[in-house]
């Protein structure tokens, strides 16, 4: 066998494994061309026929020289031919070759000599289209420049999912050297990220060749394992000329600052909505107990899992503290609220409960000091200075309570008491933005808080000074049975100045009143003690009611900014007869036995202090079994139905069958009496004994 054929043999026997056709040889077309010694063409190639345009048959066995170099170029040719098969050395470089159909290509050459083991000499030309080559050069090295020097992290991945080629802006970003990445997967290069997240779009990429664009990731990398990073990525299927998938390309942006400042953007509106939500929440009623349950509520879960709202005992009953400064506190729990069931609210005190705790404790820190106490990470050492005694720290180390906060109840410049904040679920923990906010909620809900127990404190001293004003318990009267009632208003108002009376007189006569000062507060209840004492005076003159009507009326002119209403009754049991009058009030009830509640039908007359109108009374029978229902008008008026309505319901419930007195004021409190507790309500039934 020749040197040539063994040369082919030796090709022939390479069996590389099979690619699909568009790799970068097949684009750039390369053509391999054999001489022999005598510079006459030996190999050639099926690209060589492409690039030149001669076929094997018109090619071999010719001298190269004179079938592809233009005569002006053949001394150069022959002597760069004779320097490579002297020398050994190789040449490259751009030469013009003339191409079958006349025309000239410039050709990127690479030759060298061949030794067959013959001891023959060959020298091999491996040849590529110039300008093809340069455009593949320019764009590789701007490729490779691009990639380099990217600030944006750059990486493929194979079809395996695996590392290929990562940029130094991405091994910068992920804390780990180039080389350490290739030719392992996401989970193994990076475990602090969400390796199945990532990869599981990266193969849905490779599957749909759809981009993901834009993606969103955030989590941490060996560079800063301790900080929270966001970056943006978008990845790319790879696909050789020929379609085949070579695998995954991915960018990757680091975006933290703008994801910082979007999380906290976020998180101020979150603020802004809480604190909005709070406002429109807490403060409501003037109930202390009231207003700490929706400042709790309102909290809970947005700033925390448990919120419990404490208030110092001796702020409650308006006196100074009189502890020692390096001695307990003494506090009562208003409210306890949690977003879920947790052992931390067997932990806490229950509403209503006193509770002491010690100058070491932290709740005790911040009454004192009338500063917010953070902890944003309770261990165990903490616990038992946040807890009551042992067995609640070790409820709260059991409901996993890993952050506290307690910030104080001050409304003007007073230190009322402090709200404790709690996270066990929450995985954060609380932060000195948490403690401002805690401290704005609790500002606005001390003020609240504030008004309430002053307010409570006025409406007590009214409502007693009103009972004192009020008969306990009506003695004896002869031939007569009666029963009253007197319920003030509730949280949302103040003390009116309701009041009954049942009045002995000469001759075994009673003096049934029912009257209503219009106001409230502590000068109502005193203005209706004044209105009372003068009305038991003028009973004693044995007056006719329009008559008594007459002075309370010049009496109530003298009371400055005052006007009331009043029914006023006589019930003479011999004559089975009741003389009543009214100023402005509402109408009395009658019951007849075996006939249906009516609305006695009687001048109304002009409220009390109005002057210049007079009063006329007029006499109903009232016999043996006989009702006689005199009432103010917050036992029937509501703001949801009108008045008429709700007369005729008051009619309807002393329909029936004959019940004890004291169960018939309880049955209508009960059914009439206004949920809302808008007004104060007298009642007062009488009937006549046999």
């Amino acid at each position: 066998m020749n040197s040539i054929e063994s040369f082919r043999a030796d090709i022939s026997r390479v069996r590389p494994g099979r690619s699909r056709p568009g790799g970068l040889l097949d684009l750039l077309t390369v053509a391999a061309v054999v001489l022999d010694a005598d510079g006459r063409i030996a190999f050639w190639s099926p690209q060589a026929e492409e690039l030149f345009g001669y076929t094997a048959q018109e090619a071999l066995g010719q001298y190269a020289a004179r079938l592809m170099v233009h005569e002006e170029h053949l001394d150069l040719v022959i002597k760069l031919f004779a320097e490579v098969m002297d020398t050994g050395q190789s040449w490259a470089g751009a030469f013009p070759i003339r191409n079958k159909d006349g025309s000239t290509r410039l050709v990127e050459f690479r030759n060298m000599r061949l030794l067959d083991p013959l001891g023959d000499v060959y020298a091999l030309g491996i040849a590529a289209d110039h300008t093809t080559l340069q455009q593949v050069e320019t764009e590789l090295a701007l490729s490779e420049r691009l990639v380099s020097q990217s600030p944006i992290g750059l990486k493929v991945m194979d079809t395996d999912l695996r590392y290929v080629t990562v940029n130094p802006a991405l091994a910068h970003i992920n804390g780990l050297p180039a080389a350490d990445h290739i030719g392992r997967n996401v989970h193994e290069a990076l475990p602090f990220l969400d390796a199945k997240a990532i990869e599981s779009v990266m193969r849905q990429v490779l599957a749909t060749g759809i981009p993901v664009l834009d993606r969103y990731v955030v989590g941490r990398t060996p560079a800063e394992p301790e900080t929270e990073h966001a970056w943006s990525t978008s990845y790319f299927r790879l696909e050789d000329r020929a379609g085949r998938v070579l695998g995954v390309a991915a960018s990757v942006v680091d975006i933290t600052e703008r994801h910082r400042a979007a999380t906290e953007a976020a998180r101020a509106r979150r603020r802004l909505a809480l604190i909005a939500k709070a406002s429109a929440r807490v403060g409501t009623t003037l109930e202390v107990d009231q207003t700490a349950r929706e400042l709790a509520e309102a909290t809970v879960p947005d700033l925390a899992d448990v919120v419990a709202v404490d208030v110092l005992d001796s702020v409650l009953a308006l006196r100074r503290s009189t502890a020692p400064a390096t001695g307990p506190e003494l506090f009562r729990a208003l409210a306890v609220v949690a977003a879920y069931p947790t052992a931390v609210v067997r932990a806490t005190d229950r509403p209503g409960d006193l509770a002491t705790y010690g100058a070491d404790r932290l709740v005790t820190q911040c009454v004192r000091t009338g500063r917010p106490v953070l902890v944003p990470h309770a261990t165990d050492q903490d616990l038992p200075r946040i807890a009551r005694d042992p067995a609640a720290a070790a409820l709260l180390a059991q409901a996993g309570v890993h952050s506290y906060l307690a910030v104080p109840l001050i409304a003007r410049g007073e230190v009322l008491g402090a709200v404790d904040f709690i996270r066990a679920r929450n995985p954060l923990p609380f932060d000195e933005d948490d403690a401002t906010l805690a401290g704005e909620l609790a500002g606005r809900a001390a003020v609240c808080i504030d008004n309430a127990r002053w307010f409570q404190s006025v409406r007590n001293i009214a409502v007693t000074l009103q009972r004192s004003l009020l008969p306990d318990h009506p003695p004896h009267h002869a031939g007569l049975d009666v029963a009253s009632r007197y319920e003030p208003a509730g949280a949302a108002s103040e003390v009116g100045g309701d009041w009954f009376d049942v009045i002995s007189l000469d001759g075994d006569k009673t003096a049934l009143v029912v009257g209503d000062v219009m106001g409230s507060g502590i000068d109502a209840a005193a203005t209706m003690g004044r209105l009372r004492t003068a009305t038991c005076t003028l009973a004693d003159l044995d007056l006719d009611p329009a008559q008594v009507l007459r002075q309370l009326d010049k009496t109530t002119a003298r009371l400055e900014h005052y006007i009331a209403t009043c029914v006023y009754a006589v019930y003479d049991p011999r004559r089975a007869e009741c003389h009543i009058a009214t100023a402005g009030h509402m109408p009395p009830v009658l019951v007849r036995t075996g006939h249906p509640p009516e609305l006695v039908d009687l001048p109304t007359g002009v409220p009390l202090g109005v002057g210049g109108v007079p009063f006329e009374a007029g006499t109903v029978r009232l016999g043996h079994g006989d009702l006689l229902v005199l009432y103010t008008d917050g036992l029937v008026e509501t703001r949801e139905r009108p008045i008429d309505e709700r007369l005729k319901r008051l009619l309807q419930l002393l329909e029936g069958p004959q019940r004890p007195l004291e169960e018939t004021c309880d049955r209508l409190l009960g059914a009439l009496r206004d949920p809302e507790h808008h007004d104060d309500v007298a009642l007062l039934i009488a009937r006549p004994r046999a």
